[in-house]
């Protein structure tokens, strides 16, 4: 009876450890412990290609939040809370002055080849009613379907009405931080004026904003190349092996001849 119990006891405590180290690795799991590093450079798109190092930053954020609700993980959201603008949906009204009217990414820098990249090259053609006014753009990635992370935001930047001379882009390399994945980018749109938000744009705006394949500088190390040299064909011996089974012929005999 008393082996019995013990035998009990031990599957309690075995199963109880188990359940502790699942339960540790879940919460390892939501959030990713590894502090974000990325560096950016960004501009009006005529500026493109002749930035100073001045305008390039180098940023270090909160660990990439990976799991819990897309609605309530961006600075609009919390604006939303503080005003109290927000429609039945739970999304803030839109403002009708200002909209994003299209954005583009590109991807470069991939350098295990695994179709992963480090890179990021978003351009985006902010608008508005008014025929001038500043604006600034925050910019979010979500892992897998996860939360927004905001990863970079643009300096304070002019738009002329609906121009489509007045691009925006925003280059940013992934240092470390980030996990292989498919990422979406989230955009959205602040006002200088009084800081309020008036527009976003995402992945259910455009599919060039959705399912990126991204990963950090960490986890991009080029594969080692092995390469193997192959001086002979098939069944022929190199001199040196041709050397070895001579001499081992001449000891067998001298073996052969002493018995």
């Amino acid at each position: 009876m008393k082996t019995q119990t013990r035998s009990l006891s031990i599957v309690w405590y075995l199963s109880s450890a188990f359940l502790l180290l699942a339960a540790a690795a879940t919460v390892r799991a939501e959030v990713n412990p590894e502090t974000r590093i990325s560096i950016t450079s960004q501009g009006p798109g005529r500026d493109r290609g002749t930035l100073e190092d001045s305008r390039v930053s180098h940023d270090e954020l909160a660990p990439l939040v990976s799991s819990g609700s897309r609605n309530k993980s961006t600075r609009a959201s919390g604006q939303q809370k503080s005003t109290g603008a927000v429609s039945l949906s739970g999304m803030q009204s839109p403002n009708v002055d200002f909209w994003i009217f299209d954005a583009s990414v590109e991807l470069f820098s991939d350098l295990d080849r695994d179709g992963y990249y480090v890179g990021i090259d978003l351009t985006f053609d902010a608008d508005t009613v008014y025929s001038v006014a500043d604006v600034y753009a925050v910019l979010y990635l979500s892992y897998d379907f996860g939360p927004w992370n905001e990863y970079a935001y643009t300096e304070d930047f002019t738009i002329f009405g609906a121009s489509g001379d007045d691009e925006y882009f925003v280059e940013t390399e992934l240092v470390s931080g980030y996990p292989t994945g498919d990422y979406d980018i989230l955009i959205e749109l602040f006002d200088v004026y009084d800081g309020s938000y008036v527009a976003s744009f995402g992945p259910e705006d455009t599919s060039q904003l959705s399912y990126l394949p991204l990963e950090d500088t960490s986890r991009d190390a080029p594969q080692s190349t092995v390469v193997v040299i192959d001086n002979g064909g098939g069944g022929s011996l190199s001199l040196l092996g041709l050397l070895a089974l001579l001499g081992v012929a001449g000891l067998t005999r001298k073996r052969a001849a002493d018995v």
